[in-house]
């Protein structure tokens, strides 16, 4: 199957903490399982971050990144490396060791097989979001970035340093406002956000991180135009991802490129083709 007709690639996202039950809308464990069978059957193949951003710059042609996918995880949970035992759904496979499974048996050898993790920075933050929004079994921490980076199929990447989640009782807001990332409209904050986050990203991964996703897909005006473009020499990020629904060209923003979301954007997997063409 032929895809990206205009010289466009899409960015996949799944969300490891959606376990809700076994099948594919309820489990985004299922779908990237499936979705990659699917990938891998119509010829399609993956690709980091890291080519994407090599083509979007001028590094590569084209036809280096032709019918490639990029996937990406928003959040950074345990289930994104570990296997789990779910309370619920039972024995949960990583999205780590679906991708590890998939390369054993994927039929084409053109894959770059890769996923990228964006992380939630503060180590307070994930506690209390393990707690209010996960099962509350600790399974939010960073012992597994490290190892996921020095895998070579799994980068981690920077969700900022808080989400300035809505059920966390403090966030890096300067009035504490939870609940919407537009209210990151500062110097200051945006530094917590990134330079900050970043460093002890680095700190236990071992890289510090070279793209940053928006919470929820969003940016302030002051983030996106302002401290993103113009301050790259201290951020160092080649590129930042939002959640709006269409392939990557290079046409787009750098500071705000486009990524589909699995469960919004395609429930099945004749919907993710669908989407791809």
């Amino acid at each position: 199957m032929e895809i990206h007709t205009n010289n466009s690639i899409p960015v996949l996202t799944y969300h490891s903490n959606n376990v809700q039950e076994n099948s594919y809308s309820g489990n985004d464990h299922i779908a990237l399982e499936t979705d990659l069978r699917v990938i891998d059957e119509y010829g399609l193949r993956l690709i980091s971050l890291s080519q994407l951003a090599d083509w979007l710059e001028g590094r590569i042609p084209f036809e280096e990144v032709r019918n490639g996918i990029a996937i990406t995880i928003d959040d950074g949970s345990w289930l994104d490396f570990h296997n789990v035992l779910h309370p619920t759904c039972g024995p949960t496979t990583s999205m780590f060791n679906i991708l590890q499974d998939f390369r054993r048996h994927a039929v084409s050898d053109r894959h770059r097989f890769h996923i990228s993790s964006f992380v939630i920075a503060s180590p307070e933050a994930r506690v209390e979001l393990d707690k209010k929004n996960l099962i509350g079994k600790g399974w939010w921490g960073h012992d597994w970035w490290k190892r996921a980076q020095q895998s070579g199929s799994m980068s981690i990447e920077c969700h900022s340093w808080d989400h300035n989640h809505y059920t966390l009782e403090s966030v890096a807001q300067k009035n504490n406002l939870n609940g919407d990332f537009r209210r990151i409209d500062t110097y200051e904050e945006c530094v917590i956000h990134t330079i900050q986050a970043n460093s002890l990203i680095a700190n236990f991964s071992g890289r510090k991180p070279a793209f940053f996703a928006y919470p929820w897909g969003q940016a302030s005006e002051y983030m996106l135009r302002e401290f993103m473009p113009n301050h790259q020499d201290r951020h160092e990020y080649r590129a930042a991802f939002s959640i709006e629904a269409r392939h990557v060209s290079r046409q787009d923003d750098r500071w705000f490129l486009p990524r589909y979301v699995c469960g919004r954007d395609w429930r099945s997997p004749e919907e993710l083709l669908d989407l791809l063409k």
